[in-house]
Formats: structure tokens, C-alpha cells, sequence
């Protein structure tokens, strides 16, 4: 009577192929660090908005440059990962699309809600969902999705035409005031820094995804905590908000 033998357990390979790995380490820590960054600064928003701090969000420059820095961190790793997943099934990716949708959807309910002159329409769960199928779409381009990047962000952050400014329109961006919504990141300029992510992965791409020694060293030791971040960083962005607001409405209860 025949054995049949039974099959090694599969382990990631990090070493360089011709196609990106299902996953790496790397991206998703960095991820979770964007998201350790976005809990941070919501945070100090929520107590500010509750007045247990005095933070200037609107004026402080060193604010509004934080905030830009963790939605650029964020939208960055979206352009890569799209390259990273390039040969996902379309109903692998459908799937991952209509949980952005979803869970934009619950941002605008919720935040209509608390704030209904200022509830969010067009955030950054929006913007990706939008991005996510721009993206795909562009990927035959390969690298040169450079091009559009710098035509992104130079229309972007130069050109402001006052016909943009209306609700049903600002969302494309180059509006000359910005609108009084709780979260805002329209197609332009921040489509740039989705498709420089993208050119920076077809760059990788033509080094076979090889990583740096220092990093194949790092990987096994990254946080686990931070890899979870990563990994679920769509559920993460969701619940953060309202156990944040419930923990300091509590406490600005308290304190009354």
C-alpha cells in the first residue's frame, strides 16, 4: 500500500522573483507606523475638540505639514502595493474595493451624525476608492506613471479655478478655499502621490523586488503589534475614531 507523503509547509520567500511576494513585512510595518502616526494625531484632535487641549489644527503649520505627512505616507504605499498586487484577481481586488466603499460609506454616515454642517463626504477612504481603480487601471503604463505624478501634483498645488469650489465639484480639487468638511482629500493633488507610489514599485519591480540585506535581517524581528497595524489598517482606521471620541466625551464628562 502506497505512503503518501505529505507536503512541507510553504514559507514566505523573501529572496528575489521575478513577481512580488504575497506579502512583506516591511510594508506592512511601515503601514502600521503610518497608522500609529494617524491614531496619534486624531488624538490630539479629539481632545482639542472636546477643549481638554488647546491645539492650533488650523493655523499651526507644524500641524497641518503632520497631517499631510501621514496622508502622504498612507497614499504613497497605496501606489506601491498596487504594483505589489498587480496580479490579483479581479475579484480578489473587487472584493478589497467594495470594503473601502463600505467603510467610506460609514465614515459619511457617522460623521453626518456628529457633524452635519461638516460631515465628511470625501475623505481619505473616498479618495482610495477612487485611486485604487484609477490605479489599477494605469498599471500597463509601468514607470511611466511618473509622468502623470508630476503632472498631478503640479496641477495640484498651482492651479485654483474659483468653479471648483461648489460641493458637487471640489472633490476633483483646485478649488481656491477649502470646504468646510471634517476630512478632505480631493483627486488633486494627492492622485500624484498615488501614482509616484506606483512608479516607485515598477522601479523596484526591475530590481525583481530584491530587498536590502539590513532589511531581510530586520523583517523577522518587527514588531508583531505593528504588523497587525498594517494588516488590518482599513478596520483599524474605522474603530479608532469612535473608541477615542467615547473615551474623551467620558472624560470631558467627568470633568465638566
Amino acid at each position: 500500500m502506497a505512503v503518501r507523503r505529505r507536503k512541507p509547509p510553504r514559507i514566505l520567500d523573501v529572496t528575489p522573483t521575478s513577481e512580488a511576494p504575497a506579502r512583506l513585512p516591511i510594508i506592512d510595518a511601515l503601514r502600521g507606523f503610518a497608522v500609529c502616526m494617524m491614531i496619534a494625531y486624531h488624538t490630539c484632535y479629539d481632545t482639542t475638540f472636546f477643549r481638554l487641549t488647546h491645539f492650533q489644527f488650523l493655523t499651526d503649520w507644524r500641524w497641518m505639514a503632520w497631517r499631510d505627512g501621514i496622508v502622504t505616507s498612507f497614499l504613497l504605499l497605496v501606489g506601491l502595493s498596487l504594483v505589489l498586487a498587480e496580479r490579483q484577481s479581479a475579484r480578489g481586488f473587487i472584493k478589497r474595493w467594495w470594503q473601502i466603499v463600505g467603510g467610506a460609506a460609514c465614515v459619511s454616515v457617522a460623521s453626518y451624525y456628529l457633524f452635519p454642517n461638516s460631515f465628511i463626504y470625501f475623505g481619505i477612504l473616498h479618495f482610495n476608492a477612487i485611486a485604487a481603480l484609477i490605479g489599477r487601471g494605469l498599471l500597463p503604463l509601468g514607470w511611466r506613471v511618473g509622468v502623470l505624478a508630476v503632472l498631478a501634483l503640479a496641477i495640484g498645488l498651482f492651479v485654483q479655478i474659483p468653479a471648483m469650489n461648489p460641493n458637487w465639484l471640489n472633490w476633483i480639487g483646485l478649488v481656491t478655499q477649502k470646504p468646510v468638511t471634517e476630512d478632505y482629500v480631493p483627486l488633486l493633488p494627492w492622485l500624484g502621490v498615488v501614482f509616484a507610489g506606483m512608479a516607485l514599485g515598477f522601479c523596484w519591480k526591475r530590481t525583481q523586488f530584491a530587498l536590502p540585506q539590513w532589511v531581510r535581517a530586520l523583517q523577522p524581528h518587527l514588531p508583531q503589534p505593528l504588523l497587525w497595524l498594517g494588516r488590518h489598517s482599513l478596520l483599524v482606521y474605522l474603530i479608532h475614531q469612535p473608541i477615542l471620541f467615547a473615551l474623551f466625551y467620558a472624560q470631558y464628562t467627568l470633568t465638566r
